[in-house]
C-alpha cells in the first residue's frame, strides 16, 4: 500500500447524475478541481450555475469513449467512478453489464495508462456474487477489477442515497403529494430494512477517501444513523412532506404480482418513456422488486470514525429540503 499524495484534480464520472452533482460540489469546496467525463457539459454546467466554470473541466464522452476517458485521465490525478444504472434502458443502450462492468474496466484501464493510482469506486451494499438481482452482481463484478487492479483503490457500498434531486425522492413526493397515483404502492410485506444516507455524507466520504491513505484497500459501507422498513420509511417521507395527501392508502403488491408486472410493463414502458421521459421516475424491474425484499443496512460507525463525521439523520434532513424536491 503506497501514500496517497495531495490530489488537486480528479477524474469524475457520472458528474451530472444525482450523487455526482453533490461530488462535484464537495470537491470544489474543498478546493481540487473535478474532471468531469460527461454526455453533456453544457448540462453539467447548468445544474450549478454559481459554480465559475473555470474550476472545472468538462470533457465530453461517455464510459465507451477511449479517447476522452484518456483525455479526462490525463488532466487528472486521481479517479471517482460513480456511473451507474439502477435500470436498464436497453434502448438506450444501457444495460448493467456495459455501465458496471465494461464501464468499470474501460475506466481503470484509463486509469492505468495516465499512471493515476489513487481511485474511489461506487458500489452498492448487497453486492455478492450470488446475488439474485443482476443489478447487485454487476456491482460485485466491478468491485472485482477494481480490487485486481493494482491501484490505491477504496470502494464505498452505500444504502438508499438521499437528497432533494434524487429520483427516488422525486417519486416519493409524487407518491405522497399527488393525487395520481391515488394509492401508495409498497413490494410484498414492506419490513425488509434499509439505512438511507443524505447524499451529503456520502459525498464526503468520497472525496475526504482521497486524502486518507488509511481508506486504501477498504471496502466501506455507507449508511444513515436510523434503520427503516420500509413501511416506516414511507411513513416518514408522508410525515416530514408538505402538502401530503394524508388520505391516500398503502397498498400492498405481492412479490409475485410486482415481478409480473414489471416484466409485462417494461415494453411499453421503454417506448412511452422515449416520447415522455418524466414517464421513466414510475418504471421499475424485476430485480428492483427482488432487492426491496432483502436488507440493505450496516454499520454506520465504521464510516464515522473513518472519516471523523456523524451521519446526519433522514427525518432532520427531509425535514430540511423536502419543499426543494423537484
Amino acid at each position: 500500500m503506497s501514500e496517497t499524495p495531495q490530489v488537486h484534480s480528479v477524474l469524475v464520472t457520472g458528474a451530472t447524475g444525482f450523487v455526482g452533482r453533490g461530488i462535484v460540489r464537495q470537491l470544489l469546496a474543498c478546493g481540487k478541481r473535478p474532471v468531469c467525463l460527461v454526455r453533456s457539459p453544457e448540462k453539467l454546467l447548468a445544474q450549478d450555475p454559481e459554480v465559475d466554470p473555470d474550476r472545472l473541466t468538462a470533457i465530453a464522452g461517455a464510459l465507451n469513449d477511449r479517447a476522452a476517458l484518456r483525455q479526462a485521465a490525463d488532466l487528472s490525478q486521481a479517479a471517482i467512478h460513480l456511473a451507474g444504472i439502477i435500470i436498464e434502458r436497453r434502448l438506450a443502450g444501457q444495460t448493467f453489464h456495459r455501465i458496471h462492468r465494461l464501464g468499470t474496466v474501460r475506466v481503470i484501464e484509463a486509469v492505468q495508462r495516465a499512471g493515476i493510482k489513487r481511485y474511489v469506486h461506487m458500489s452498492a451494499l448487497g453486492a455478492r456474487p450470488n446475488a439474485a438481482a443482476v443489478y447487485h452482481q454487476t456491482k460485485w463484478a466491478g468491485e472485482e477489477f477494481v480490487r485486481r487492479s493494482g491501484l490505491d483503490w477504496t470502494i464505498f457500498r452505500p444504502s438508499l442515497i438521499h437528497g432533494p434531486h434524487g429520483e427516488f425522492m422525486r417519486l416519493m413526493k409524487r407518491f405522497m403529494c399527488s393525487v395520481v397515483p391515488p394509492i401508495i404502492p409498497y413490494f410484498g410485506s414492506g419490513q425488509a430494512k434499509l439505512q438511507p444516507v443524505s447524499v451529503k455524507d456520502v459525498a464526503h466520504c468520497f472525496v475526504d477517501a482521497l486524502d486518507r491513505p488509511e481508506t486504501i484497500e477498504k471496502t466501506i459501507p455507507l449508511g444513515g444513523p436510523t434503520v427503516y422498513s420500509w413501511l416506516e420509511f414511507y411513513n416518514a417521507c408522508r410525515a416530514n412532506m408538505p402538502g401530503a395527501r394524508h388520505w391516500k392508502p398503502l397498498v400492498r403488491y405481492p412479490v409475485s404480482v410486482a415481478k409480473l408486472i414489471a416484466t409485462v410493463s417494461a415494453p411499453p414502458m421503454a417506448v412511452a418513456e422515449l416520447a415522455a421521459p418524466s414517464l421513466g421516475l414510475f418504471r421499475f424491474d424485476r430485480g428492483q422488486v427482488q432487492m426491496s425484499q432483502e436488507d440493505a443496512v450496516c454499520d454506520q460507525t465504521l464510516a464515522e470514525t473513518a472519516f471523523g463525521i456523524r451521519m446526519r439523520a433522514f427525518e432532520d434532513e427531509l425535514a430540511i429540503y423536502a419543499d426543494q424536491i423537484g
